[in-house]
């Protein structure tokens, strides 16, 4: 199971435009849980090509793009790509 998970900058035409090619090509992948995220069953060779797909769909500078791989067999990862870096879970959080 892969939870992919984007937010896309639309305060321009071309930001609009990027969400709404991520959405419909996550569409043809998984299941829509959230305006944004999806739920997705498919292999390592799937995930990277996907992962390609919609890489070159975002803005990197602009956009993020997560995936979170859950299951029994691997251990809880989250890949990446833009704005909005992660922070460590497992670290000590101040709020």
């Amino acid at each position: 199971m892969v939870l992919i998970t984007y937010d896309v900058n639309t305060v321009s035409n071309e930001g609009k435009k990027r969400l709404r090619q991520v959405a419909k090509e996550c569409v043809n992948y998984g299941h829509r849980v959230q305006n944004s995220v999806f739920e997705c069953e498919m292999d390592w060779a799937k995930c990277r090509q996907v992962k390609e797909i919609l890489t070159e769909l975002i803005n990197p500078q602009e956009d993020s793009l997560r995936f979170y791989y859950l299951g029994e067999k691997t251990k809880a990862k989250v890949d990446h790509i833009g704005i909005k870096p992660s922070f460590d879970l497992k670290g000590t959080l101040i709020m």
